[in-house]
């Protein structure tokens, strides 16, 4: 049987949560089209008959650091590689170009001792392509697999490699033990996480990277019913506006979404009380 620690690495919005949701086949990492989404390293389980695989979902390496979160960020990335990996996954979008945060990500690659993957991911997309840029790169690595995460097209491949590279040995997580099936994080992280994803989802471009979730109560009351009282944080009053929307079309929104997906999650009916609160200050202690 063959166990170990996965790592997946890249810059931000490469499509690593995408890849790590399709694998396990549940919500484990949120995503949306805006980078820096994932801000924790994400502890999930893989297994089947060949063994068991933990993934460490880093968030995105940021090249240019300026503000609190992105630095926080980076330094969870780097540390979940020097805690010791069994096997690096480091993905690459071939639509982008290579630039610094590639490099800069590469460099950390780079200090890895254990066996590396290069992953190249959408696969189904043809054009824009920088392939060329990225061609160089395979040789520094063990093994090379082209995907799509989206389509989910060659994840067996990426799974069979994995397995290959794992060293043997016995399960090192009971996952009867986990909040969620095959997923270590708290579950009023997993619910802020899944109110942030919606928020993304609905405002896209209009609000930037200005906002954050804090749950502050979560009761499953006699009759079944799971009440979960949350708060959407945001830096300025002008967003604030935004998302509670035009008589509050905006805010229901993200409400009713949040709220059907963790009813998915948990099969449980759930009533969610979601507020918008301003807090300049927020990024400075919610990492």
């Amino acid at each position: 049987m063959k166990t170990g620690v996965v790592c997946l690495i890249g810059r931000p919005n490469v499509g690593k949560s995408t890849l790590l949701n399709n694998i396990l086949g549940q919500k484990v990492s949120i995503t949306s089209p805006k980078p820096q989404t994932t801000r924790f390293n994400i502890q999930a389980v893989y297994e089947d008959n060949r063994g068991q695989i933990i993934f460490v979902d880093t968030p995105g390496i940021f090249g240019k650091v300026r503000d609190p979160i992105a630095k926080r960020i980076n330094q969870q990335a780097e540390a979940s590689i020097e805690r010791g990996v069994d096997v690096l996954v480091y993905m690459v979008d071939h639509t982008r170009e290579k630039d610094f945060e590639e490099n800069k990500t590469l460099g950390i690659a780079r200090k890895v001792k254990a066996p590396k993957i290069l992953v190249i991911n959408k696969t189904d997309v043809r054009t824009p392509t920088h392939i060329v840029q990225y061609k160089f790169m395979e040789e520094e690595f063990d093994r090379v697999v082209e995907i799509s995460a989206l389509q989910r097209k060659n994840l067996n491949i990426l799974l069979e490699t994995i397995f290959e590279l794992l060293p043997e040995g016995e399960p090192q997580i009971d996952t009867k033990t986990l909040v969620q099936p095959g997923l270590n994080i708290d579950s009023r992280l997993f619910i802020s996480e899944i109110i942030r994803e919606k928020a993304f989802l609905f405002l896209r471009k209009e609000v930037p990277y200005t906002l954050a979730c804090v749950v502050d109560e979560v009761v499953e009351r006699d009759n079944g019913v799971v009440y979960i009282k949350a708060r959407i944080l945001t830096s300025a009053d002008r967003y604030k506006a935004m998302i509670i929307g035009r008589q509050g079309a905006m805010i229901k929104e993200i409400s009713q979404a949040a709220r059907k997906e963790l009813e998915t999650a948990t099969s449980k009916k759930v009533y969610l009380e979601l507020t918008v609160e301003t807090d300049s200050h927020w990024s400075e202690y919610i990492g």
